[in-house]
């Protein structure tokens, strides 16, 4: 059975507010796609239709450009979304490192944050208790960890959201490349965090510009372009359709993807 199954998936996301003629000119020109329903309602097409399997221990790399639904795809995975239409399922616990502020009560203090994100992502309260100080000290927030996090500069919040994410142990990995991680120092730690939750998940989806990093940590790859499933296979095969993507599309000749 897959750890990861996404079968015939679509993700319309509605845009409210937004009803002047000149953006909805605006969103049929871009690439991801746009609606209009009878009710007058604007939503973006996200992914259309889109179907893959991870089993265990596949890697499977994102790939496409801005808006081609990557981050939405990592966010259905997560349950952050539910898909309009089609089937996500995933099997095991899961990692996520999407967005810095995922979860946080910004009137709430550090300790409080990482109880209340923990429990989010359906750790046991006893769990995190036995988890808190080490996560206080990957933090090194010290005393701040006292005062509310809408206190904390978006370093700090980094800090403090990746560590929680970072205690799971997950036998699913979900990984944007967009995720930061602060300074020079921190971010030394981090990448060694994460190379370890690499190493011992299940199964890695990871949204990514950069075919090395692609190569690097995965075998399997998801060509995404305006919402749909161009390509699915060995990651050389999928960076192959890739480039025969841009070249028919015309794109600038700047490289589609960085190295």
């Amino acid at each position: 059975m897959p750890i990861i199954d996404v079968r015939n998936v679509s993700m319309n996301i509605p845009v409210y507010g937004m009803h002047s003629r000149s953006f909805r000119q605006v969103l049929f020109r871009r690439h991801t796609g746009g609606a209009i329903l009878e009710d007058g309602t604007i939503f973006v097409k996200a992914l259309v239709d889109v179907s893959f399997s991870a089993e265990k221990g596949e890697r499977v790399a994102l790939i496409g450009h801005n808006g081609a639904g990557k981050t939405t795809m990592l966010r259905l995975l997560a349950g952050v979304y539910a898909p309009t239409s089609g089937e996500v399922a995933v099997q095991g616990r899961i990692s996520a490192l999407l967005n810095i502020g995922l979860g946080m009560d910004l009137e709430a203090n550090g300790y409080e944050n990482i109880m209340h994100v923990g429990l989010m992502l359906r750790m046991t309260a006893d769990e995190i208790k036995s988890k808190m100080d080490e996560i206080a000290e990957f933090t090194e927030l010290g005393d701040y960890l006292n005062l509310p996090v809408r206190t904390y500069s978006s370093g700090m919040q980094l800090r403090l959201s990746f560590a929680i994410v970072t205690s799971i142990k997950p036998e699913v990995l979900l990984l944007d490349e967009g995720f930061g991680t602060g300074d020079a120092r921190f971010t030394t730690r981090a990448q060694k965090r994460v190379n370890v939750l690499i190493e011992s998940s299940h199964a890695l989806v990871l949204a990514t510009h950069s075919e090395d990093l692609a190569k690097q940590f995965c075998n399997r790859g998801l060509l995404l372009n305006e919402g749909c499933a161009v390509a699915f296979g060995p990651i050389n095969e999928v960076f192959e359709t890739y480039r025969e993507l841009v070249a028919r599309e015309g794109r600038s000749a700047a490289a589609p993807f960085e190295k």
